[in-house]
């Protein structure tokens, strides 16, 4: 079944995993407007920090749709000096469980490890150094109109997020 494919009833497990599995491969083909797709026009991405208030303290990254769009945009059309050259990724997605779900709504958690490496010379601080970032997922998920699921909200909360992060310029 492909990512967000239209069917009745419930989303189910293999549902929920294909999305996700498709956000992923989105992302590491730095297919960012096919990513964006995988959206709601009311989306939310939020890495939090602490506390997870966002009135009380800053995030990471808190996106609304708007900002979602800019940031594809400054990461593909613009001469991003942090992503020159462009981060490599790789979005690992395991433990994938639906949590709540009703008809056209359904809440899914999972496991996130996103490998990431800028090749470069290895005297640049920062370049040719591979890294992992760990972490738990939440994503609040919607049927639309065309019957497809589509990412309504996504949290990450990195293990390390309450720790110094080093270039968060690529998408999570």
């Amino acid at each position: 079944m492909t990512a967000g494919a239209a069917a009745s009833g419930p989303l189910s497990r293999e549902q929920a995993e294909a999305l996700l599995f498709e956000e992923a491969a989105r992302l590491d083909d730095r297919d960012l407007h096919g990513w964006l797709e995988l959206f709601t026009d009311d989306a939310i991405y939020w890495l939090p920090m602490g506390i997870e208030d966002p009135d009380r303290e800053p995030s990471l990254i808190l996106d609304d749709r708007s900002r979602m769009e800019e940031r594809v945009f400054r990461l593909l059309d613009t001469a991003a000096h942090a992503q020159t050259p462009p981060s490599r990724t790789q979005h690992d997605i395991t433990n994938v469980r639906v949590v709540n779900v009703e008809l056209d709504r359904a809440q899914v958690t999972c496991h996130l490890v996103v490998h990431e490496v800028r090749i470069g010379d290895p005297s640049q601080v920062g370049m040719a150094q591979a890294r992992s970032l760990p972490g738990r997922c939440e994503y609040e998920l919607r049927r639309g109109g065309d019957g497809r699921w589509r990412i309504a909200r996504k949290v990450v909360r990195l293990l390390t997020r309450e720790l110094p992060q080093y270039n968060l310029t690529f998408i999570v």
